[in-house]
């Protein structure tokens, strides 16, 4: 295709990419191709990676500075830029620069929504002028989780990514704790142990204690701080579980001091925070 021309010659943008929690993670099936079926809501919140884009005219696509334990060819944000300049066809380039403050491994889909954020904002800066859509069939390419940040709403989520069906959640309170560990989503998938087969929810109608997390009996039984973690959550929020494939738990709340007091609960070395649920994406409004 013939692209635009871009924004400004070498424009640039830094915005914040949230990261997001599994209000429940259900595992309905798994495809012949060894693909698993899930069923979710995502929910945007107020933890985010910073993300910076500048546009270049030398066509090479670059990361101004190195993501720890994350190597280039496996950096889902340079992957992204080049995915987008090979369907698009742009001459130009990209500088890409991620502060990372969501931790890696935690169930958070930070690496993902750093994508989300390159493809949306270089679609802009280069002109490129493909629909959301578009962006979302193009980011199911790099991963599971990339189609729902591309969206950018809370959503319900099935299928192995692509089937993202926006859903509308009051502000919640979320108490987040992420242990010291990293948890790889490949090996937790692959344990034999796994639940695959949760029935299908039969309507998009859910409560804040809908559900569970398949996941979290194998996280917790290969990483015990992950249980430990759970299990501390637990003492003041019965409803907590895990997010996404861990590490983190989560514990909706009703107010923020609720979940302040399931934060004071945690055992040394747990980090833990407060956050709240997004009203919209930071890049909701750019085309």
């Amino acid at each position: 295709m013939t692209p635009r021309r871009p924004v400004a010659p070498l424009a640039g943008l830094r915005v914040a990419a949230p990261a997001k929690v599994n209000l429940f993670l259900h595992v309905v099936g798994r495809r012949a191709d060894g693909f698993h079926l899930l069923e979710s809501v995502f929910a945007l919140v107020d933890l985010a990676d910073l993300v910076s884009v500048r546009v270049r005219d030398d066509g090479r696509v670059v990361r101004d500075r190195n993501v720890p334990g994350v190597a280039e060819a496996d950096d889902l944000a340079l992957r992204a830029a080049l995915r987008l300049q090979a369907e698009t066809g742009t001459p130009l380039g990209a500088s890409i620069d991620v502060e990372k403050r969501i931790p890696m491994g935690a169930g958070l889909g930070g690496g993902s929504s750093d994508a989300a954020s390159v493809l949306v904002i270089l679609n802009h800066l280069w002109g490129a002028g493909l629909s959301r859509e578009r962006l979302a069939a193009i980011a199911l390419d790099l991963g599971a989780d990339v189609p729902f940040f591309v969206r950018g709403r809370h959503a319900f989520v099935r299928g192995i990514g692509e089937r993202v069906s926006p859903v509308t959640l009051p502000a919640l309170w979320i108490a987040l704790a992420c242990p010291a560990v990293a948890v790889p989503t490949a090996a937790i998938f692959a344990d034999p142990h796994l639940t695959r087969s949760t029935p299908s929810a039969k309507m998009e109608v859910f409560s804040e204690s809908y559900g569970r997390n398949d996941l979290e009996q194998v996280a917790s039984a290969r990483f015990p701080d992950v249980a430990a973690t759970l299990a501390a959550m637990r003492n003041v929020a019965p409803q907590a579980r895990m997010t996404g494939s861990g590490a983190c738990g989560i514990a909706v709340c009703a107010s923020r001091a609720d979940a302040a007091n399931v934060i004071a609960a945690l055992p040394a070395g747990v980090h833990g925070r407060v956050v709240r649920t997004l009203s919209q994406h930071p890049l909701a409004q750019l085309g």
